[in-house]
Parts: structure tokens; C-alpha cells; sequence
């Protein structure tokens, strides 16, 4: 009868103390369980810019390298950098963020652009300003290089084959250009394939790299 006794306490300790690192290990950050890759901090911060106000008609560039975030580029106000830098610090797997942004006046959308630069007739023109509106009623943002930057790094986020790639993307006027890395030939086809299916994209330049 004691030695049942005994047994039955030590099951139960046991049993407590699984319980107990089950707790500890389930409420534990994602970066305390494995660390978080550093394209991976650049596509969620991009992501996270998409649908803010403050930031609309901003153009970020973000890169990522060993945890450090820098922020390049032009925001709107003073209101939409604070908003943009506290993303950043607020992102899992960012170390340190360092601010290199500029306050500078909006970006056009890319229908204004493409008119002014006369690479439409008036027709295509009043057509891309429809398309553009359309998008805008959808996503809530004007339709701008800065937004189309954020939207496919924010469709890359939950890309498998673009897992471990190292991505960088320029857009001027609604032409994307890709450089850096990725895995396989698989993943550039289908980074190439999402920037060329993202809103008010003209087209494309793929200078991806697999490896």
C-alpha cells in the first residue's frame, strides 16, 4: 500500500511538471522557438505597411540583415514615419531598426504618371484611372509604387517556395524590377508570377537569382 502510494505522488509530480513546460513552451514568442529569418522580417514589415493610412503614398524600402531593419525611402509626414518605425520594432525577429526615412510630398498614382508622361491616349488613360479607382475602393490605399512594393512582398509572406529567399524589389511607374535570391527555380517562377498578377503592375524584369 505505500509503495502504491508513492507511485501515485511521483505519477502526478510527473505529470505536473509536463504540464508545466507544455504551458511554458505554448505562450513562448515564435523567436524564442526558432529564429526568424531575415527575409522573412522584411516581407511582414512590408505587410504590415499595406493597409495604414499614415502611410499611404509612401515609398519604403526595408531590408533586413542579421535581426537590424533599416527604413529608406519617403514617407508623407512625421506621423507616418513614427507609424512605420514602430511596425518595424513591433515585427518578430527584429533586433534593432534604424530610421534612414524622409519626409517628402506623396507619391503620384501611376494613372497621373503615365499621363503626364504621355504614355497613354486618352482612352487608355480614362480606363487605367477606372482601374485604379476600383482597386482603391478594394484595398482603401491610392495605387502607387510604394503600395505595389508592400503588396507583393506582403504576398510573398506566405509563400513556401520563397522560403530562405533574399528579395528585393524596385518599381518605377509601375515597372517591377526583382533582384537578390531564391531557392529554387520554382520560387523565382512564382515570384515572378505574383508581381506580374499585382494590381497596376505594367510589367516585370526578373533578375533572380537561384541559389
Amino acid at each position: 500500500m505505500p509503495y502504491q502510494n508513492w507511485s501515485a505522488r511521483h505519477a502526478f509530480t510527473l505529470l505536473a511538471v509536463l504540464v508545466a513546460l507544455f504551458a511554458i513552451t505554448a505562450g513562448a514568442p515564435i523567436s524564442a522557438q526558432q529564429p526568424v529569418k531575415d527575409g522573412w522580417v522584411t516581407m511582414k514589415t512590408h505587410s504590415m505597411f499595406v493597409p495604414e493610412d499614415a502611410l499611404e503614398g509612401s515609398n519604403i524600402d526595408v531590408d533586413t540583415e542579421k535581426g537590424v531593419v533599416t527604413l529608406s525611402g519617403t514617407v508623407t509626414s512625421a506621423a507616418g514615419r513614427a507609424r512605420a518605425l514602430a511596425i518595424a520594432k513591433g515585427t518578430d525577429g527584429a533586433r534593432s531598426v534604424v530610421d534612414k526615412l524622409r519626409i517628402a510630398p506623396a507619391e503620384r498614382e501611376l494613372d497621373d504618371v503615365a499621363h503626364d508622361a504621355g504614355k497613354a491616349t486618352s482612352n487608355v488613360a480614362k480606363d487605367a484611372a477606372k482601374e485604379t479607382k476600383a482597386v482603391a475602393k478594394t484595398t482603401g490605399r491610392k495605387i502607387t509604387d510604394g503600395w505595389i512594393k508592400s503588396r507583393i512582398f506582403a504576398d510573398y509572406l506566405n509563400e513556401d517556395s520563397l522560403d530562405d529567399s533574399d528579395i528585393d524589389i524596385d518599381v518605377a511607374n509601375g515597372m517591377v524590377t526583382l533582384n537578390g535570391t531564391v531557392k529554387t527555380a520554382a520560387g523565382k517562377a512564382r515570384a515572378v508570377a505574383i508581381a506580374k498578377g499585382t494590381d497596376r503592375v505594367h510589367g516585370v524584369k526578373d533578375n533572380l537569382k537561384v541559389g
